[in-house]
């Protein structure tokens, strides 16, 4: 419908001025219309005419639309544009889900590393990137979710040295004694212990660093068989392990694929060195770096001295490792916005060989994330806050309150606390505050989904009519139900989620309005606003289906 009316305001302009123009639909407040346009102010200034004057011949040529119910002028030119109360009610069945058909969006987030716990801020982008991926499926796009992670590397060097070291030798065997629920905490406290000796002890520090090269060669050797690598390579299971059971707890879309750091490094030391001999790199003090300054960014170096790629090579190589697989459209990063510099360094360079790559890349980035009255987590100095943390509190939270705290109120809670912030702003996560069932939470947004999914259990009125001579609050409704689409593809252009989340909390405070005031069951109108409500629950499952979160039918 709003496509019908951005149409025929474009072909009033063309038959009454014979200009094209681009015709843009806003929603005004509700007591001036449905929707509103500037195209009267638009063409003033191309046909040095008065806006008013223009207005009223286009209101003339509107007026004989069927779907519309009234159009007037206001301001300084702007038209409003009322619907028919039947051309309101129909609008959501011209919803638009191929937005993205045809297009190939791999989408990256995530990303935690093995032998370390799971911390707060993976769990954000875990949420938050499992929303955004939902949308663009949603929307049309073929979507693959890609989760990177770091088995190589100093931080894996620092936790097998103190491994080591806690079970008295490369004893794997010892490993076994290590109980399953523990395996997780047991490593992040390893990892603790390594960060700090590499910080603190110079000799530990050149033992990090050999055990470091270590692992590289299990990866180059593939060995699998002497004790040490025998250690890594249950270490590293026991974290995937970990992983793939707090996927399946959080209940967001499976990966498509985990890649690790060893499996495209090769690829990136690879082509490092190759464009180390054409120019795009250069050796500085032993090591191979990018010059970013030169376009206004800053060095960073991908192969160090003692010749181990760094962070930035592993990207180069996981860059052209998901061209060369998926040949994408578009590619989504997500990580905190300390990696912002990092990553406009990575794809400068990458720019400099594999330009189409790189400018189909984007990289999004979140604040920092806090608990209420807590600090920022550091992994290494072990004040961290892992995901299992953020779960604990919010189950806490509901029992404390007298609500039995169900998995399913549970994740909403955290999902939504997480979502319902801008991308890029900082979060500080209250539990008591998430699990609310009378505030801005995902608790609420349940109850108010089950509220209204009850109301149409014990309605007898199923019959479908015509919802025309609509009453003011059912009408007020309705409008507020037919802005879903609109905020979906804002969500989508943006990559924004938390559009809807502020979305669905207006629109569940508007059904309470109005259910407050307007019986359902049992008044004479109860056909019609059954199916108002109908409407009603249909747009508030769709969007929590878009958080991950579960629209119960009972709570």
């Amino acid at each position: 419908m709003k496509d019908k009316i951005t149409q025929a305001v474009r072909t009033a302009c063309r038959d009454l001025f014979s200009i094209d123009v681009e015709v843009e639909l806003t929603r005004p407040d509700e007591q001036f219309g449905d929707f509103a346009t500037n195209v009267a102010l638009q063409l003033a200034k191309r046909l040095g005419k008065n806006p008013h004057d223009i207005g009223n011949m286009l209101i003339e040529k509107l007026s004989v639309l069927d779907e519309l119910h009234e159009v007037t002028l206001a301001g300084q030119g702007f038209i409003n544009l009322r619907l028919s109360d039947s051309a309101l009610a129909n609008i959501d069945k011209q919803d638009k889900d191929n937005l993205l058909t045809g297009k190939k969006i791999v989408i990256e987030y995530s990303d935690p590393n093995p032998f370390k716990p799971l911390h707060a801020g993976h769990l954000y982008t875990t949420l938050v990137g499992d929303s955004i991926a939902r949308l663009l499926e949603k929307a049309g796009a073929d979507v693959i979710r890609i989760n990177f992670g770091g088995d190589v590397g100093l931080h894996v060097g620092k936790s097998m040295w103190a491994i080591v070291r806690t079970l008295g030798g490369e004893y794997p065997d010892k490993l076994n004694e290590i109980a399953e629920d523990s395996r997780s905490s047991w490593m992040g406290e390893r990892y603790v212990e390594g960060s700090l000796a590499y910080a603190n002890d110079k000799t530990s520090r050149n033992e990090i660093i050999e055990m470091n090269k270590k692992v590289y060669k299990f990866h180059e050797t593939t060995d699998r068989k002497s004790h040490l690598a025998q250690i890594y390579w249950t270490c590293r299971q026991w974290s995937y392990d970990y992983f793939t059971k707090l996927y399946e707890q959080l209940q967001v879309v499976p990966f498509d694929r985990f890649i690790s750091e060893s499996e495209v490094t090769p690829l990136g030391v690879k082509t490092v060195r190759e464009q180390l001999e054409r120019g795009v790199y250069k050796i500085s003090d032993g090591a191979v770096i990018f010059d970013g300054e030169k376009l206004g960014l800053h060095k960073r170096v991908f192969i160090s001295s003692e010749g181990l790629p760094t962070y930035e090579a592993k990207d180069v190589g996981l860059s052209l490792t998901k061209w060369q697989d998926y040949n994408f459209d578009e590619s989504i990063i997500i990580t905190a916005n300390e990696q912002a510099q990092y990553m406009q360094v990575v794809l400068a360079s990458l720019r400099q060989f594999a330009p189409e790559q790189a400018n189909r890349t984007k990289h999004l980035t979140h604040g920092l994330l806090r608990m209420a009255g807590g600090a920022k987590m550091s992994s290494r100095k072990g004040n961290i806050i892992t995901a299992s943390d953020v779960l604990n509190a919010a189950h806490q939270a509901g029992n404390q309150n007298g609500n039995k705290s169900s998995a399913s109120s549970m994740l909403a809670a955290v999902k939504y606390a997480f979502i319902k912030s801008r991308i890029g702003s900082d979060v500080i996560y209250n539990p008591k505050q998430s699990v609310a069932l009378e505030g801005n939470s995902g608790p609420y947004l349940q109850y108010a989904h089950a509220r209204a999914y009850s109301i149409l259990e014990k309605s007898y009125q199923v019959t479908a009519t015509d919802l025309d001579g609509l009453e003011a609050d059912e009408r007020s409704l309705l409008l507020k139900i037919t802005e879903y689409q609109d905020i979906f593809e804002k969500s989508v252009a943006e990559l924004m989620p938390h559009y809807i989340c502020t979305y669905l909390y207006e629109l569940a405070q508007k059904f309470n309005r109005f259910y407050e005031y307007n019986r359902v069951l049992g008044d004479p109108r109860e056909n019609i606003r059954i199916q108002i409500v109908k409407k009603y629950t249909n747009v508030l499952r769709r969007g929590l289906e878009l958080l991950g979160i579960e629209a119960p039918n009972k709570m």
